[in-house]
């Protein structure tokens, strides 16, 4: 019985036990088969990276500085993607996007700070 490479179907010479007919194949094979994982993944990195890049764009004095819900929303900050919270012993929460985070004051202005 000849084995067939399961992405392009030619018959696969070798050892017993192979799959595929090369190193092409085989990645081209995987790839397909994670796509749809791997876009979700991908967009949120993106949007991830994005929001970072946003926060990390304002010049920190002692760690902190402030600015206005409308400026981070007109560079095109996404509050629906954060990488954790920190809650203080207070019960103020702060939103990060890994080091970088927000805490939102009051009248739409946000507190950026930087995690040591």
């Amino acid at each position: 019985m000849k084995k067939k490479c399961l992405d392009c179907g030619r018959e696969i010479i070798g050892r017993v036990d192979k799959k595929f007919c090369s190193d092409y194949c085989r990645n081209a094979y995987h790839n397909k088969a994670n796509k749809d994982a791997n876009n979700l993944i991908r967009n949120t990195n993106n949007r991830l990276r994005k929001n970072y890049r946003i926060l990390d764009s304002f010049p920190l004095k002692d760690g902190k500085t402030t600015t206005t819900k409308a400026k981070l929303l007109d560079k095109g900050f996404d509050f629906d993607f954060i990488t954790n919270l920190y809650t203080t012993k207070k019960g103020t929460v702060y939103y990060f996007v890994y080091d970088l985070g927000y805490l939102p004051l009051d009248n739409d202005i946000y507190m950026i700070v930087k995690r040591e």
